[in-house]
């Protein structure tokens, strides 16, 4: 008699990435996908949104989820950016709760007794060890085992992708028998025309100060794919008439030095030529307007 041959089980679950603002979330979030899908800058609150990465094998899909860092929020952009972080709380198959060696354990206390309440595995990463001694890491793990004692701990320095690889192996082993919940060739779950937001979003915390930055939506107009390149008309949205003056600068100097950058960004996001058009746009406090940030893709509970 001829042997069975047993098809290999299928495996597929969401790794959903929390964790305070500026741990190093959306670079973690970059390795483990093997793609840039998740902007990152030096500045708090660069991730608005709830981003998926989509990792495929024969045998396995891994839906990560790099989400905005946890702050108690003042106005309702905020809101909606907290409510993005607590949505991954719910359907995590893995959390992968990211924090580094300079914060404390107790920072943000309300949404750790969230993370303490999960029955999903939860691994704590310590981002950013080459910041630190032995001794200061191992008095670190040792706070952290008191703060989640269910947490499995894994130091890291993604910056120098240390560790990472033994991470993304323990991810795999927690991963449930499942079928594909996207496509095998999908890479996210976001349009095209959310990368070009999120391109120009990243120039402009890149290159203008203090709030500027914060106070900036930036929305796509037009999408015009060819063969060859891809026309593109953006607007970048500000509250304040002020606020658009700085965006465009000195005979329209800045707003052209943003474009260049993020027109060379997506070239190489999407491997034709781009023809940008940005244009800027007053729309007064829409970070504390409900009707400006449902058009804007944020969520309001």
């Amino acid at each position: 008699m001829s042997e069975v041959v047993q098809e290999p089980i299928h495996r597929s679950g969401f790794v959903n990435i929390v964790g305070n603002p500026n741990v190093g979330k959306s670079t973690l979030m970059n390795l483990l996908v093997g793609e840039r899908v998740s902007i990152i800058t030096a500045k708090a609150q660069t991730t608005r949104h709830r981003i998926m990465g989509i990792v495929n094998t024969p045998e396995l899909q891994i839906v990560y989820s790099d989400t905005p860092g946890v702050l108690r929020p003042n106005y309702k952009l905020q809101e909606s950016m907290l409510e993005f972080s607590e949505s991954a709380l719910g359907d995590a198959d893995v959390l992968l709760y990211v924090t580094d060696t300079v914060e404390t354990p107790d920072k943000n206390e309300f949404f750790l007794e969230r993370v303490r309440g999960l029955q999903c595995p939860v691994l704590l990463v310590i981002n950013k060890v080459d910041l630190t001694t032995q001794s200061g890491l191992e008095e670190l793990v040792e706070r952290w085992h008191r703060e989640l004692p269910q947490a499995e701990i894994v130091p890291i320095s993604a910056l120098n992708n240390f560790n990472v690889q033994p991470l993304r192996r323990r991810i795999e082993s927690l991963i449930p028998p499942s079928p594909p919940y996207f496509d095998k060739d999908a890479l996210t779950d976001k349009p095209a025309r959310f990368f070009v937001t999120e391109i120009i979003r990243e120039k402009v915390l890149l290159y203008y100060q203090k709030e500027i930055p914060y106070s900036v939506e930036v929305v796509v107009e037009s999408f015009k794919e060819e063969d060859e390149r891809i026309h593109i008309q953006a607007l970048i949205i500000v509250e304040r008439d002020s606020q658009k003056g700085i965006i465009i600068g000195h005979k329209g100097a800045a707003l052209k030095k943003v474009g260049m950058m993020a027109r060379k960004d997506m070239e190489r996001f999407f491997d034709k030529r781009i023809f940008l058009e940005i244009f800027v746009k007053v729309e007064k406090d829409w970070r504390s307007r409900d009707n400006m940030l449902r058009a804007y893709g944020y969520r309001l509970d």
